[in-house]
Parts: C-alpha cells; structure tokens; sequence
C-alpha cells in the first residue's frame, strides 16, 4: 500500500515577468478521478520554453499563477475506478499535450499543453488523465525520461514526420540544446549522416562522440552555410534543425538542399527582421524548400520514438541535476544558454 500524504509541494509563478518570481508553496493532493490518474513526480525537465513563460515572453500564452513546466517522469501511485490501463507502481511519463493523441494537431487540443495556459508538473504530485501517460523505457532513469516530452518528441516529429529521413540523408543540427542533441542521437541512430554546430569547440567534441560526423564552430566560421555545402559537395543537406528562428533561417536557406526541410523549432538566435519585411517566401521558392513549424507532437509519435530510443538504447543528454529546492537556480542554468542536453530538476528520489 502506497502512503500518500495530505498535503504536497509545488512551484507557481505569481507574477509573470521574471525567473525570480517563481515561488514554492504547500497545497493538498489532488484525488484521482475515475479516468485519472494520481503520479509521485519523481524529476522534471526544462525547455527554453519555461524560461520564455517565467519571463511573460512566450507568444502562445500563460498566465499568473501557473505551475510551469511540461516534462515529467514519475511514479503511478493512486488510479481512479475506471483505469484500465495502468497499475499502481507503474512507471510513466506524460504527452506534452495531454489531449494530442494522433494525427495533426488542432487549436483544441493545444490547449491542453502542460504549463503554459495549464497548469505544469513541477509539483511532487500531479494528476494525468489516463490518456495522456506513456511507459518509461526500462532501461531509464526517470531523470533520463524527464527530458523526453517535449525536446526530444519534437525532434522525432521533425525527423520522422510526413516525409521521414533515410539511411544516407544529411542532417544539419544547429547548437547542443535539448532538442538539437536528441535530433543528433535519432538521426545516427536512423543512419544519416549529421553535421553540428556550436561555439564551443568542447561541446562539438561531445557531439562527435554522440554521432555527428561533421562539426563546425560558428564562431569561427561564421559562413558556416558555405561550409555545410562544401561537405556536402555543393548540394546541401535534406534536413535542417532550425533553433535560430529569424536569426539563422537565411543561412539555412542557403544549405539546403533542393526540395530539402527546414524544421523551425524555435528562435534563439534573435527575432531579427519583422517577418513582413524579410525576403523569406523568394528563397524558399527558389530552393523548393519546405520550411515547417513543429509543435511538439502526439502520443503516437512518442510510442513510436521510444521504440527507436529501446532498439538503439538511446541515452538522454543530462547536462545537470538540480535539487527541488534550487528549481530557480536551475533556471538560471537554462538562461545561460552553456548547456549541453538537459537539465533537470530531481523532486523526489528514483
């Protein structure tokens, strides 16, 4: 019998604006209803996307109040009358959008993503609706398997969507951020042939030995675009993960390939030029290019990543490990974009 306590700790964000404002308090439990499902947070991970919320920058919305963070990995503890398909002791993880089961994505069902507008995980417990709970590989930690929700299913989404890599495609995958090092691990494992970027040269280092077979420093190269069609003898590569946003988006035109996909992910590098002004549409009809915007992804495509990540024993990039009490600081980690993979915060013990 598992004991469950009254009373659980969670972190919340009472004014929007700012990392600093993120604030602990105590609340009671929340009971399973028949179709939900009560889960002990065992390790939560972040995405750049919490930090945009905790800043009141992110443009799909938040509000004051909410219980950030999408990316769980916990332990079922509790199940209400009606759950069929999970035990207590089973181990799991969530959809980062509860409701998105399969297929395309719809305004609906975006609603139901985990932090923004609704309320997040980081929270020692947390109710899921049965739906939305997946099975932790077995051969991961749950800090391991934290980090899997958002970056590394939009990575999967973006590689194997409508129009999947093949063994021989080259793959360009900008920095070492949580999505960008799952994309290198999912496309090696899938037999492509990777290019990295990064500033740092020791970073690089790890993303050789992680399965990129081409590395380039941007900052030492800054027409890293040309370098990319040099190794690629003139013809450019068929998939590009884009985290620069408006930032880098023009040097990615110019290394893709013919007919090639640009999978826009997010916006590091800086908004740059108001869309309306940019000559963007020009380029990507020239380069028959298609330039695709990636909202995580469903339930399905998740079932399916983890099949590929259990064959290949794929290990997720932890950078650090902080305690449920230093969550602020692991933020700050966040914002100073030195990171390697993921960082994670350990609510309770494995």
């Amino acid at each position: 019998m598992v004991q469950i306590p009254e009373k659980t700790r969670q972190y919340y964000i009472p004014k929007l604006g700012e990392v600093k404002n993120l604030s602990i308090r105590n609340v009671d439990v929340p009971t399973a209803k028949p179709l939900e499902v009560l889960v002990k947070v065992h390790a939560v991970s972040l995405n750049y996307r919490d930090l945009l919320i905790a800043r009141n920058q992110y443009a799909a919305g938040s509000r004051d109040g909410v219980i950030p963070c999408s990316d769980m990995a916990g332990e079922v503890v509790a199940i209400g009358e009606d759950v069929k398909k999970w035990q207590v002791g089973d181990r799991v993880t969530s959809n980062f959008t509860l409701d998105h089961i399969a297929g395309d994505i719809t305004p609906a069902v975006q609603k139901t993503a985990l932090g923004g507008l609704l309320d997040g995980v980081l929270s020692e417990y947390k109710v899921f609706p049965e739906h939305s709970l997946l099975r932790i590989p077995e051969y991961m930690s749950y800090q391991e398997a934290s980090t899997l929700p958002c970056a590394a299913v939009t990575a999967w989404n973006a590689l194997h969507g409508p129009v999947p890599l093949k063994g021989g495609d080259y793959v360009l995958v900008q920095g070492t951020g949580g999505v960008s090092v799952f994309a290198l691990q999912i496309a090696a494992a899938s037999g492509a042939t990777v290019i990295a970027t990064s500033s740092s040269d020791d970073k690089l280092l790890v993303a050789k030995q992680l399965g990129a077979k081409h590395t380039i420093n941007y900052v030492e190269t800054p027409d890293w675009d040309k370098e990319v069609l040099k190794i690629t003898n003139g013809e450019g590569v068929h998939h590009i993960i884009e985290v620069g946003g408006p930032g880098t988006i023009d040097k990615s035109l110019n290394c893709i390939r013919m007919g090639g996909y640009i999978h826009v992910i997010g916006f590091l590098g800086g908004m740059g030029t108001p869309p309306d002004q940019a000559p963007l549409p020009m380029k990507v009809l020239f380069k028959s290019a298609v330039v695709r915007g990636i909202l995580i992804g469903s339930r399905t495509q998740f079932e399916d990543m983890n099949r590929l990540f259990e064959a290949h024993q794929i290990k997720p990039v932890v950078d650090n490990v902080f305690p449920f009490d230093e969550a602020t600081t692991a933020y700050k980690r966040l914002e100073s974009q030195k990171h390697l993979g993921k960082i994670v915060v350990q609510v309770s013990k494995d």
